[in-house]
């Protein structure tokens, strides 16, 4: 069971969060992961060796001092939900701090959630019975540290209904969010989900202002607003297909610069991450193996909580060949048996044999891989058991006959592919 210290516990009652309640939307399948999202949400997806995607959102706001959480799930949750069990559990309810998983249950009408807003009007029975002043609505598949003190206190001060968390991104990839347009106070003019051509930066042609997918409302004000969506039959019942776009000409929605309220490294880059593609997350991954990598994991003034199963310390076995590991990440419980890992992420339980090279790559937790295996910019799913002899990442051509191969020709292999389910 993860432990939290007392001086961390009890912080939160001198933060501008204390009466805040944060619903994290971890319903979504990330279809753009292919097979990797075969078996679970994208929330519940490992990351950086010893993590879930979800456990930043979720750190963010503990150690932000919220601690009334919930967490809205949908696909394919019985992973997310086992890992919220074994490791988020450590709240005290006495203190009245919680992680409620909210699935989706038909509540309010005969359907599932049939977009962000509605994920949260079919829980605002929820909501209601917390009695916050103030809604942090956040996404539950991205990767980045940020205090959301900062982001709530601006919000206040501003006097907004609506504060939207906001970043710059090159002109190209806008067309994947929500572009704003803002005045010289910040507050929003235009708002526009996933345009054709997004709206460039004033006097940055080449950078549009994207929402995070990061929200602060005042309570009533979104009780109000969810009503009133949810009984627009017109409506896709989406925060940025439908909501903001409704709101910004009417109300006070102002956006906050993530630059502001990011937790930096010794880098000094603000780091945020949309980890949607095998692309994107083998490349996220590889990141965190330079020595000075722009997401700290190792910071202890503010930690990423996740739950931490007891296993033995990763074990490195001269056989007939050393055993080695270059440039990489290896967790508790591996161990390398004359083998050798060049550049690669290790999750825990992952046992490499003799003769085996691995490099570029991720391998996920629970793995057995052979001997005389051969991996380059490979990313292998949780549990397969690969066989002596197997060679991918070489050649293209022949990975696609058996394995997915992504548009920047990474691998991916998973259970299903080898015969193993």
């Amino acid at each position: 069971m993860t432990l939290m210290p007392d001086s961390l516990l009890f912080e939160h009652s001198r933060r501008p969060t204390q009466n805040a309640y944060a619903m994290i939307l971890a319903g979504g399948r990330g279809s753009r992961l292919g097979r990797l999202t075969d078996e679970r949400a994208k929330p519940a997806l490992p990351f950086g060796g010893s993590f879930r995607i979800i456990d930043f959102a979720l750190s963010n706001c503990v150690n932000s001092g919220i601690r009334q959480i919930g967490v809205a799930t949908q696909y394919k949750a019985q992973s997310l939900i086992e890992h919220l069990k074994s490791g988020w559990s450590f709240l005290n309810g006495r203190f009245n701090e919680f992680v409620d998983v909210l699935p989706a249950q038909q509540r309010v009408d005969d359907h599932w959630y049939k977009g962000t807003a509605d994920a949260v009007y079919q829980n605002i029975h929820v909501l209601r019975r917390n009695d916050p002043n103030l809604i942090l609505v956040l996404a539950g598949d991205h990767v980045y540290k940020m205090d959301y003190a900062k982001l709530i206190a601006a919000h206040a001060n501003s006097g907004a209904d609506m504060t939207v968390a906001c970043l710059e991104a090159p002109i190209d990839e806008a067309r994947a969010f929500g572009v704003m347009g803002v005045g010289a106070d910040w507050r929003i003019t235009r708002f526009v989900e996933k345009p054709a051509v997004p709206d460039p930066i004033p006097g940055r042609p080449d950078a549009a202002l994207v929402s995070m997918g990061i929200y602060v409302f005042n309570a009533p004000f979104l009780y109000e607003q969810l009503n009133r969506d949810a009984a627009n039959r017109a409506s896709s019942h989406d925060f940025g297909k439908d909501l903001i776009p409704y709101l910004v000409p009417r109300f006070r929605v102002f956006a906050h610069r993530f630059e502001e309220c990011c937790i930096r490294s010794s880098a000094g880059a603000p780091y945020w991450r949309d980890v949607g593609t095998l692309d994107a997350y083998w490349a996220a991954n590889m990141e965190l193996i330079r020595a000075a990598p722009d997401l700290d994991m190792y910071d202890r003034r503010w930690p990423i909580w996740t739950h931490h199963e007891q296993l033995a310390p990763a074990k490195f076995v001269c056989q007939a060949h050393s055993a080695a590991a270059v440039d990489s990440l290896v967790s508790s419980g591996c161990v390398v048996s004359g083998g050798t890992i060049r550049r690669s992420v290790l999750f825990s339980n992952t046992r490499i044999a003799e003769h085996s090279v691995v490099e570029d790559s991720v391998l996920l937790p629970e793995l057995e891989v052979g001997r005389h295996v051969r991996l380059r910019k490979v990313i292998v799913d949780k549990r397969c058991r690969l066989p002596d002899g197997l060679r991918a990442g070489f050649d293209q051509m022949q990975d696609r006959q058996r394995f997915q191969v992504s548009d920047g020709g990474v691998t991916l292999i998973t259970p299903a592919m080898l015969g193993q389910v």
